[in-house]
């Protein structure tokens, strides 16, 4: 047998990942070379590592080169098979990782999905600390932040952080390819515990069924337990047109996206800060979500440095009836959190009107007053969502009537 291939990234500037190469032979053992930054330190551990790997994977005669710039163990795992594989297409065996106690936390339908910060799946330096900035989701990208010849060695690696990565309370998201490449990234990843597979580019209800059917199929060969939701995102004319149809399609869609580049490109639009380009479209995605009993979730602000911007755009995408925004970069998320959170002025007056509520249900009367105004159910309905959106957020003790919190936040 002769091939070689190699995966990762080498060069300066590359940081908490390694180059691997493997050149596969017909006889004379394993031939490993590792030059490492960390030698002095981990060089021995590293050797072992590779060599254990090359057993595992079958690599009898190979030769096996690895430049390493610092990689955790479960990138080190991710670059051998992947160069491994590249090597040899048919290459039957795995490298997994054991599945840590941190990434085995259940998926939730109904959470707080404020904010989602997107990691490119082909850099695993972006992984290690992503959680500890506390987005409501991180999200492995496979899709656009991935170039297509990477594609291959960043499902290796998506597939090992889910194994592996404490992204603390974080949703963990996987945004899969569109088509047949996206059916068999889920191959890749369904097994391995995301909460949330982000299906792009939808246009039509039988894109999101396929996929569906394709998680179903992949979770019973597997016989995992726990659930994994969808979140198709609205990216064109025609996905925007089929709003609902798409946000009804199984009952596994939790939350509907839009994104706004393409979508814009695909009207032929240049995307301004006032949106007004967008706005029919976004107002499609909020109420195809809503009526089909989806969270509707807005685009990404794409100006990493302008936090004014990106507040006002929160604000107006709360307007809209939006409950959260793509984030691509974590100084956004904070931002993005006190965005949607209630005003204090909002969760005192929510305070009151289900206190009002709470106290003429109680009396048995048919009619809820608040001072000289009568309170319509509606309005009891929005208020009530308010403090639920409080409480999730940490604002606002379950026990606020008890606490002596009425009229106020923490």
């Amino acid at each position: 047998m002769a091939g070689r291939g190699e995966a990762g990234s080498r060069g300066a500037g590359v940081r908490s990942d390694c180059w691997i190469s493997v050149e596969l032979r017909d006889g004379g053992g394993l031939e490993l070379t590792v030059a490492s930054k960390v030698a002095s330190m981990y060089g021995a551990r590293i050797r072992t590592q590779v060599a254990d790997g090359c057993r595992a994977l079958g690599l009898e005669h190979a030769r096996v080169e690895v430049d390493d710039q610092g990689a955790v163990p479960f990138v080190l795992d991710a670059r051998l098979e992947g160069a491994a594989r590249r090597a040899d297409p048919g290459l039957a065996r795995v490298l997994l990782p054991d599945l840590r106690p941190c990434c085995a936390a259940p998926a939730v339908r109904r959470r707080l999905r404020r904010s989602r910060l997107y990691l490119p799946g082909n850099q695993p330096k972006l992984f290690l600390n992503a959680g500890l900035h506390l987005p409501d989701g991180v999200i492995l990208d496979l899709e656009d932040a991935v170039a297509p010849a990477e594609k291959d060695a960043a499902r290796v690696l998506v597939r090992n952080a889910l194994r592996v990565v404490d992204f603390g309370a974080a949703e963990r998201m996987v945004r899969i390819n569109q088509g047949e490449r996206g059916l068999e990234d889920l191959d890749w990843v369904v097994p391995h515990n995301p909460h949330v597979i982000l299906v792009p580019k939808v246009e039509d209800p039988a894109q999101v069924r396929a996929v569906a059917a394709r998680v179903a199929a992949i979770r019973k060969q597997a016989k995992t337990a726990g659930e994994v939701f969808l979140m198709p995102i609205i990216e064109s004319a025609l996905g925007a047109w089929r709003a609902f149809e798409i946000a009804a399609a199984d009952p596994s869609v939790i939350a509907l996206a839009v994104g706004l580049e393409d979508y814009t490109a695909d009207i032929g639009a240049p995307r301004t800060l006032e949106g007004r380009e967008s706005f029919w479209a976004r107002s499609q995605v909020v109420n195809g979500a809503v009526a089909a009993g989806a969270q509707p979730i807005d685009t990404v602000f794409s100006d990493v440095a302008d936090e004014d911007g990106l507040r006002a755009s929160c604000a107006e995408a709360k307007a809209l009836g939006f409950v959260g925004k793509g984030c691509i970069h974590p100084r956004q998320i904070a931002v993005v959190h006190a965005a949607f959170a209630p005003t204090p002025d909002e969760l005192a007056k929510a305070q009151r009107i289900v206190l009002a509520f709470e106290q003429a249900e109680a009396q048995g009367l048919g009619v809820v007053a608040l001072g000289s105004k009568m309170i319509d159910a509606p309005v009891v309905k929005r208020a009530q969502g308010v403090l639920a959106t409080a409480q999730a957020a940490g604002l606002l003790p379950a026990d606020w009537r008890e606490s002596g919190n009425e009229g106020g936040a923490r």
